[in-house]
């Protein structure tokens, strides 16, 4: 197994993060516990303080340190019960303790927080204290949440950030594997380019010769396409009836007669800006997906309807098998196939042509066992 560093600074960096996280959750927790258990003591010294102040004659002067604990005490919210279940309030707004149900659903609130201390007097049970949570407290509770989504969120812009770079340079190396690929093409084009003018020079059938011209001429192309991978491509204004069923015409003469084509366009001719090699890799790629839906028999269409005053949809329909629901989108993925043999790229590069290049949409507009119809949508050029 070969050694790689990267993996091995990528685990550091996850288990330090994880072993910080960790640190700072238990301190937290172990703050948290220990300022309630001072709140609680707090509490208890107000309660004392509370049944010397009742138990004692009203003639009695207890000085200020009575006051004082009572004046001190402005962050916890309290509600007392009298053994005569008359209730006093502190540190609540005078306005909602007005309403009895109010004040009940508190003391039930506080009893669920904290454990409700008995005030006594020598043996003589005289109110019970509830309270709750100072607001200080109840932001901390709250701070390892705050934390955690933090963290969350800073993981998930680093996770995107590596996942973007790691798929830029995929399509760096698929764009320079393109390239190439054009490259290498040119030679054995150029040499079928020769051997072609030879058989025309011996006078060999012209049908044969001239539909040797046209796949040189679709190979050459193919070369250009390739070749436009990574690159912004020029978009020049053409008619898009004719340049679809140019695309569409160049198929059908080359493929089985089991399958029906047809062709209709509900406008004579539209202009709209388009690459016309990538577009008719579109036209082509959508076609031979529709054919292999259909298993190379049934049926395959191409319709151009207008859509509003300055757009125009080409939809092509299949008889094929039917796309489920659930992958109207997938199929656009990366990888995405339902052939045995396929990589998965051929709905992810016409997505990419049409939406990133020709500003427009793709999209599967319904799909059943009775065929599918893709929509592209592009905006004329009026």
């Amino acid at each position: 197994m070969r050694f790689n560093p990267k993996n091995t600074i990528n685990i550091i960096l996850l288990v330090a993060s994880f072993a910080i996280v960790s640190l700072i959750l238990l301190n937290t927790n172990s703050f948290f516990k220990k300022f309630k258990e001072e709140e609680r003591l707090k509490m208890e010294i107000w309660a004392m303080a509370q049944s010397e102040f009742l138990s004692s004659p009203e003639n009695i002067d207890l000085g200020n340190l009575h006051v004082t604990i009572f004046k001190n005490n402005t962050s916890s919210p309290m509600i007392l019960v009298n053994k005569d279940d008359s209730i006093k309030t502190n540190n609540m707004s005078e306005e909602l303790t007005k309403d009895p149900n109010y004040v009940y659903k508190k003391i039930a609130q506080f009893n669920s927080e904290n454990t409700p201390i008995s005030i006594d007097y020598k043996g003589e049970h005289i109110a019970t204290l509830y309270y709750g949570n100072s607001e200080v407290l109840n932001k901390l509770k709250y701070y390892p949440i705050a934390l955690l989504l933090i963290i969350f969120l800073f993981a998930a812009v680093i996770f995107f950030f590596f996942k973007t770079n790691k798929a830029s340079e995929q399509n760096k190396l698929w764009a320079g594997m393109a390239k190439e690929t054009a490259h290498q093409i040119g030679t054995p084009l150029s040499a079928l380019l020769g051997w072609n003018e030879l058989l025309k020079a011996e006078n060999v059938n012209s049908a044969i010769t001239k539909e040797i011209s046209k796949d040189i001429s679709r190979l050459e192309t193919i070369t250009e396409r390739f070749s436009k991978i990574g690159s912004l491509p020029e978009l020049k204004t053409h008619d898009i009836v004719a340049e679809t069923k140019n695309a569409f015409d160049y198929l059908k003469s080359r493929s089985s007669n089991l399958i029906e084509f047809s062709f209709d366009s509900n406008i004579p001719s539209l202009p709209v800006k388009l690459n016309l090699p990538l577009y008719h890799w579109t036209i082509e790629n959508l076609v031979k997906n529709g054919i292999d839906a259909m298993k190379g028999k049934g049926a395959i269409a191409i319709r151009i309807i207008p859509e509003g005053k300055h757009n125009v949809s080409i939809l092509i329909e299949d008889t094929g098998q039917g796309i489920p629901k659930g992958n109207f989108q997938t199929v656009f993925n990366v990888g995405y196939t339902s052939k045995k043999r396929g990589w998965g790229l051929g709905l992810s590069l016409v997505k990419r042509i049409i939406e990133e290049y020709h500003k427009g949409k793709v999209k599967v507009l319904s799909s059943n066992k009775e065929g599918t119809i893709m929509q592209i949508s592009l905006t004329a050029n009026t």
